[in-house]
């Protein structure tokens, strides 16, 4: 199906085992793309998967942490993860940002809970 509407799409836990995010995930032949809310106090453990993620914040704020790099992060403002990198968001207010991945041997959000967490 080539379009799709937020609003319709099935609200989901993206990756419970790291992260207390949920929205809805469009995912095509290689590449995801997610609107996905966080409430305030709530965010995603240290974790790292294969794929590259650009994540750009619509609503809120957010402390990002990408390798050794810390930032607090608000509406406009994007976040490059590499691949294999170490990242974290935790949400300062409630917040909505979108995330794209490309997928990794046909697998996007939900397909690496074998890699996250990671303890620091």
């Amino acid at each position: 199906m080539p379009f799709h509407r937020w609003t319709d799409l099935p609200e989901e836990v993206i990756s419970p085992h790291y992260s207390t995010a949920t929205g809805g995930t469009v995912t095509g032949e290689v590449i995801e793309v997610g609107r996905y809310r966080v409430a305030r106090g709530t965010g995603a453990d240290p974790h790292r998967h294969p794929n590259e993620q650009i994540i750009y914040v619509l609503e809120g704020k957010l402390r990002a942490r990408v390798g050794d790099e810390e930032r607090i992060v608000a509406p406009g403002d994007v976040i490059h993860v590499p691949p294999n990198v170490v990242h974290e968001i935790h949400a300062l207010e409630d917040a909505v940002f979108l995330s794209s991945k490309n997928l990794v041997d046909g697998k996007g959000s939900r397909g690496w809970s074998a890699s996250a967490p990671v303890r620091r």
